[in-house]
């Protein structure tokens, strides 16, 4: 289906779950005329990082696939709060002196995931997600409107969010990378090439969250993408419904782990260990597969959602779930479609 031959030993393992991904791609091709190399998208960041294939341990080294007393359970340790708070994840499933191997082995995967998302960690139930849900849901709540040419402002960090500006700025739109002056972009700290492919033509600034600026920038948008709670936008003065009904034609895409009313955090390995997106080694215990693979799954889904959206006129929100993207994957290869 897909050929790359620098990215085959990456492609081989993910390429029987990537048909519902194919058909996005070619979509947005069919609607943008921009096309989309999907192995390049999926496997760039860890060639150029050096990431090996990864195993129980994810390509990027942060996040840990671990037995539990009834299946498995993600946990993902991706900052340096998140290895600070181990001993106190561990004292939470009972153990307060074993390692968290050991620990997570003696409870189920819902409270390990439960216990590790209470202090704040990314952490994951294999398969939970699997739950029938769309990766994007969509919701009018504003006046459809066909314009030429779209300004976007991405208030997105990391990869989903990025990738998606990318691919709609590809298609000829203008893009404004936001970040906060106390906050940036933690991609920023990872591959400079990556980052500099991501964010290629855009126009870059940085403000104080909240300011003037900020709502300057989001009241001249046309497609507002970000990967926030919904909460912490709403504390800045800034609310998606209240964006959509302003004015005719816009489109706003949250990106969130596992949906907007969910305030569970998701980085790209542990989200598609709930979407139940891992492979299996011979005794059928999950492997992670391919680089935090949520993320640009996640991205293309979300490009493609707002195109089409766009291709409609627009007036709507676009809910899509890191979690539910990456289960959209899994249940294809199960022989199980769901709409897209």
């Amino acid at each position: 289906m897909l050929k790359n031959a620098a990215l085959d030993h990456w492609l081989e393992p993910v390429e029987p779950f990537l048909a519902p991904l194919a058909d996005a791609a070619h979509d947005f091709t069919e609607l943008t005329g921009v096309p989309v190399d999907l192995p390049t998208v999926l496997f760039l960041r860890a060639e150029l990082m050096g990431h090996p294939l990864p195993g129980r341990t994810s390509a990027g080294g942060s996040c840990r696939l671990l037995r539990t007393a009834d299946g498995w359970a993600a946990v993902n340790l991706a900052r340096p709060d998140d290895t600070a708070a181990v001993p106190a994840l561990v004292a939470l499933l009972g153990s307060p002196d074993a390692e968290l191997s050991d620990a997570a082995e003696r409870v189920t995967a819902a409270e390990v995931a439960r216990n590790a998302q209470l202090l704040g960690i990314a952490a994951a139930e294999l398969g939970s997600a699997r739950d029938g849900r769309a990766p994007v849901l969509v919701e009018r709540l504003g006046q459809p409107r066909h314009r030429p040419r779209h300004r976007i402002v991405d208030l997105s960090a990391l990869w989903a969010g990025p990738l998606c500006a990318r691919l709609l700025g590809l298609a000829g739109a203008e893009v404004v990378k936001v970040e906060s002056s106390t906050r940036p972009d933690g991609a920023r700290f990872g591959s400079p090439e990556f980052y500099r492919r991501l964010h290629e033509g855009h126009e870059s600034l940085v403000v104080d969250f909240p300011s003037e600026a900020l709502t300057e920038l989001v009241a001249g948008a046309d497609v507002v993408i970000e990967a926030s709670r919904p909460r912490a936008l709403r504390r800045l003065g800034i609310h998606a419904e209240r964006f959509l009904a302003a004015r005719p034609g816009r489109v706003w895409v949250g990106i969130t782990g596992y949906g907007r009313a969910d305030d569970r955090i998701a980085f790209g390995d542990d989200a598609a260990v709930a979407g139940g997106l891992t492979s299996a080694d011979a005794d059928g215990d999950p492997l992670f597969l391919g680089d935090a693979l949520a993320d640009p799954v996640t991205g293309v889904f979300a490009a493609h959602a707002a195109a089409r959206s766009l291709a409609r006129g627009g007036g709507e929100l676009l809910c899509v779930s890191m979690a539910a993207c990456a289960a959209a994957l899994a249940d294809s290869a199960a022989g199980e479609r769901r709409p897209c």
